[in-house]
């Protein structure tokens, strides 16, 4: 009985063995590409998780705060509640509430006449629709803010009423010193 013979495999003809060499650099380069398609995504989503995170907590640091902060609102708040502050506009300082049935939007700031006149005519009224003598805004809505409208000043406000789903002003100006009122505006809106 004769034993057949085996014969070479058709995929080993013509390769030589693998030198320890070349399969150091091929287990290099294939634990390189692993570590690469794995760790780049890995690591930007640990970036962009802290991001996430540090957002959250400027925007929950913001909404939890109390009372007026003071600094200027954005530029995407004074266009949802209408609130045009004038430019080179001093102590300006904001606060923002809101609830599933209103938002409000409290804003002080000392201007020059003619730019509370500018002011006035951006939100829709005049100098001349000022109450002499008026608040408009709320006890309530003082209280919030902190906000006083003691006699023996000269107080004149207005308020405007909108269509939903624009806001609507309560304005108290300050015209103690006629050449820097003090402005105080209320804006609310209503989803």
């Amino acid at each position: 009985m004769t034993v057949p013979t085996q014969s070479v495999s058709p995929d080993r003809r013509g390769k030589l063995p693998e030198d320890r060499r070349h399969m150091i650099k091929r287990r290099f380069l294939t634990a390189l590409t692993i570590v690469l398609l794995v760790g780049i995504p890995a690591g930007y989503l640990v970036i962009s998780a802290g991001q996430s995170r540090d957002s959250g907590r400027d925007k929950e640091r913001e909404s939890s705060g109390s009372g007026l902060q003071d600094n200027w609102p954005s530029q995407m708040k004074r266009r949802i509640f209408e609130v045009p502050i004038p430019s080179r506009s001093t102590d300006v300082a904001y606060y923002e509430t809101s609830n599933w049935k209103t938002s409000r939007l409290y804003v002080q700031f000392t201007t020059s006449a003619g730019k509370l006149d500018s002011f006035l005519e951006d939100v829709g009224t005049s100098r001349s629709r000022l109450e002499p003598g008026k608040v408009t805004v709320s006890e309530r809505d003082a209280d919030i803010v902190g906000w006083e409208f003691p006699p023996g000043r000269d107080w004149s406000a207005t308020s405007i009423g909108r269509d939903k789903p624009r806001p609507g002003h309560d304005i108290t100006v300050d015209l103690t010193d006629p050449a820097a009122p003090r402005v105080y505006v209320v804006s609310t809106t209503t989803p």
